[in-house]
């Protein structure tokens, strides 16, 4: 048993030696051979053996029982047919005197209800054991409400170990069941209230008896005592109990938020706790229980945690309370107050589509757009150092630089003084002269100069904008450089000039282009699934295949060639550890991300805004443009020129050592037909081992064919041909695919690379 696995082929030899020993009268002999078929039995021998280990759990010597129990849990894992001679024998055991025997029986009809749940059976084993209900019911009560028994006494109560696991197997099988779930509410009750929580044993049995008044259907009085045990949880001193209450709240919050709303003030403590783990699931659990009614308070406070928050926090806070804002705002004022503070804490760290829906805001505000300039130019007068402040303050001081000369009456003492138009040249000079002034911030200062020419009045101050603008038609970026020499030319048109740097229109809004995403809204409304934790793991999990949680999930039943293929090449695609036979029938692939952090709230910022991050769809960049430069923060995709009449498209998906991947699209009114050509541009290296994989939504159906060759030559070509149907209604308007591509080099180890493509619209 130490030196084999269930892998050595002499194994074989050892079937005869186990069915001897599993015979033999000496209760050590035999208790070793369960142990040694549990640890390394095939698929084979648990076959040929399970006959005995059915009889010997019959046995009246309960150290062999015991054994024989787990034994056969190990053999239902292994060969799931096996499941149903075990049956009866387990039934008995859960009426088993001896705790030992009960506590491995309980295990075993646990594991057995558990792989029917996984295996999307018609739940007949769970089925066959609700009826022992009762019985469990009564040896629960028994041993909570038992006096003093030193056999089973661990810290002042009886048998801990025994009344976790009754509690786990009333957990499987109450769940979707409201009779049973009567049953076992009033016992749930009893061990919420009677067990001692100043003591770790019993603070283990009240957190499984959580986990199970809120994954069965118990009534709302019982999960809200169900809360209340995680909130007390809070303030333990122990962080291990602190962090499982959090975790478990971050699940309930859906379900029952009105009960953890009571608890906000503990948990907002939380966030200045010293470990930084407890930190960040306090922080994830603070952004779900943002509403209306509390946005002041919740916002303010997440505020005060971001000035002091450690960097890595920075780049998610300040998405989420953006989100937020952009949500549950009370009035515009606030709303733009609010993410003028997290500019002035964290410029640094906010992404791009907080910054764009911040600066439409002010856009589509017309009577605070005089208070928002004066604000930002007041931050920029005081601080420079960060970036989302900079590119902000330059957009809105370009475009609303009349306003901020105009002034406005308003309570704050920085909004009183008055600002000269030399003020404002001053400030955009002592920027870009400063270590701050990136590419990025130097294009906007650029583009909001040259507004400016027209905002301001002084000739002299008109002068040292255009200087500056000179300054920089020798810049070292080509992109800058060509900007400056453009606006330069500008100059020499005036009534060009004026025309093209007028106030811009508000830019519409759009459902897509607000912050809060489809993906947030489902995330903050779903109630948590009534799934096991192994089931989430394996399929919940691919929700983020697609990298964009505001489209449909990747579907796990994909087909190869027209037929259902549900093997675990799945796991491979993104790194699942299952491999792929060569030549292989390629498959959709999608599997659980490695690298996803099991906080899904911490999970890759584009998700939360319906902004895939594709490789063949970068994400819009901000440079300086004339006319249409203000509105870099709002550009989207440029589509692709438009083909001729009776051409069929072809798009460009992949290039990357001398490999190109293009697709050629047809559409009829049924399906979707794409042919992926392979072609080889490297004349002097060999492509070897070539494969396409690919990933669709789960509104939709791919069969994908083998490649015609995955050996391509220099200049020579290879196809593979797919076919995308919708599950309902037309086929889609637009593709959209994660790719996986293999190939192998001039000989050399192959290398997978993975690549989202959309189609152009």
């Amino acid at each position: 048993m130490l030196l084999l696995d269930e892998n050595q082929e002499v194994l074989t030899l050892v079937t005869n030696s186990l069915k001897n020993d599993l015979n033999h009268s000496n209760q050590y002999v035999v208790g070793l051979a369960l142990c040694t078929l549990g640890n390394i039995a095939s698929v084979e021998m648990s076959r040929d053996l399970f006959p005995e280990v059915e009889t010997i759990i019959s046995s009246s010597n309960p150290y062999i029982r015991r054994k024989a129990a787990l034994c056969a849990m190990k053999i239902c894992r292994k060969v799931p047919d096996l499941q149903e001679h075990f049956l009866d024998k387990a039934k008995l055991l859960l009426n088993d005197r001896n705790h030992g025997v009960l506590l491995c029986g309980l295990t075993l009809v646990t594991s057995m209800c558990e792989s029917d749940e996984e295996e999307g059976g018609e739940m007949g084993v769970v089925d066959t054991f609700r009826p022992l209900v009762p019985a469990l019911v009564k040896i629960l009560k028994g041993l909570s409400s038992s006096g003093y028994a030193p056999e089973h006494d661990v810290t002042g109560i009886t048998d801990p170990f025994l009344q976790v696991k009754i509690l786990q197997l009333l957990r499987v099988l109450g769940r979707g069941d409201s009779h049973v779930s009567e049953q076992i509410n009033d016992i749930l009750a009893q061990v919420a209230t009677n067990t001692d929580s100043s003591k770790n044993v019993g603070n283990s049995i009240l957190y499984e008896a959580v986990l199970t008044i809120l994954d069965i259907e118990a009534d709302s009085g019982l999960r809200v005592l169900g809360v209340n045990i995680l909130g007390k949880f809070l303030t333990n001193r122990d962080n291990n109990i602190r962090y499982v209450a959090l975790n478990t709240l971050i699940k309930v919050v859906a379900v029952e938020p009105n009960a953890v709303q009571r608890h906000r003030n503990t948990i907002l403590d939380c966030l200045r706790d010293p470990d930084i783990s407890i930190r960040r699931r306090a922080l994830d659990l603070s952004f779900t229980l943002i509403n209306e009614g509390n946005v002041r308070v919740l916002i303010r406070e997440l505020l005060s945690f971001l000035e002091i928050a450690d960097t890595e926090f920075k780049p998610i806070m300040t998405s989420q309370i953006g989100i937020a804002a952009d949500r549950y705002a009370p009035n515009k004022r606030w709303h733009i107050d609010t993410m003028l503070r997290v500019l002035k804490l964290a410029g640094n760290h906010v992404k791009e589509q907080i910054l764009s829906s911040f600066v439409r805001l002010i856009a589509t505000t017309p009577e605070l757009q005089t208070y928002s300039v004066q604000k930002l130019y007041a931050s920029l007068k005081d601080d420079i150092s960060q970036e989302g402040l900079n590119l902000a303050g330059a957009w809105v001081i370009g475009e609303y630089g009349d306003a901020l000369l105009r002034g406005g009456q308003y309570e704050e003492e920085e909004l009183v003084k008055e600002v000269r138009e030399s003020d404002i040249v001053d400030l955009f000079n002592s920027i870009l002269n400063s270590s701050y002034a990136g590419q990025v911030v130097t294009e906007y200062i650029i583009t909001s100069a040259m507004k400016l020419t027209t905002r301001l009045s002084d000739p002299a101050q008109v002068e040292r904008l255009r200087r500056l603008l000179l300054a920089h038609q020798t810049n070292l970026n080509v992109e800058i450089q060509q900007r400056a020499v453009e606006y330069g030319n500008l100059f020499g048109y005036d009534a060009v000039r004026r025309g093209v740097l007028e106030h811009m229109p508000p830019p519409e809004i759009r459902e897509e282009q607000r912050v809060l995403g489809q993906a947030t809204k489902k995330k903050t409304t779903k109630a948590p699934s009534k799934k096991k934790p192994s089931q989430v793991t394996e399929q919940d999990m691919l929700l983020d295949l697609m990298g964009d949680s505001g489209m449909p999930v990747a579907d796990i039943s994909s087909t190869v060639n027209g037929q259902q293929h549900n093997a675990d090449l799945l796991a491979d695609i993104l790194g699942g550890g299952a491999s792929i036979s060569s030549p292989p029938p390629q498959t959709v692939s999608p599997a659980p991300g490695a690298g996803a952090p099991a906080h899904s709230n911490m999970a890759s910022i584009m998700d939360l805004f319906d902004t895939p991050s594709t490789s063949s769809t970068p994400a819009p960049s901000a440079p300086a443009r004339p006319a249409s430069a203000a509105n870099d923060l709002f550009s989207g995709m440029t589509s692709p020129p438009p083909q001729p009449t009776g051409q069929t498209p072809t798009h460009a998906a992949f290039n990357k050592d001398g490999l190109v991947v293009t697709f050629q699209v047809q559409r009829n009114a049924s399906a979707v037909q794409v042919i992926a050509k392979f072609r080889n541009n490297d004349a002097f290296e060999h492509l070897s081992g070539v494969g396409l994989q690919a990933a669709v939504p789960k509104s939709q159906r791919l069969q994908l064919q083998a490649i015609s060759s995955s050996e391509i030559g220099g200049g020579a070509e290879a196809t593979q041909q797919m076919r995308v149907v919708s599950v309902q209604g037309p086929p889609p308007a637009r593709l959209r695919l994660r790719l996986k591509i293999s190939y192998g080099k001039g000989g050399q180890a192959p290398v997978t690379e993975q690549v989202d493509w959309s189609e152009p619209a």
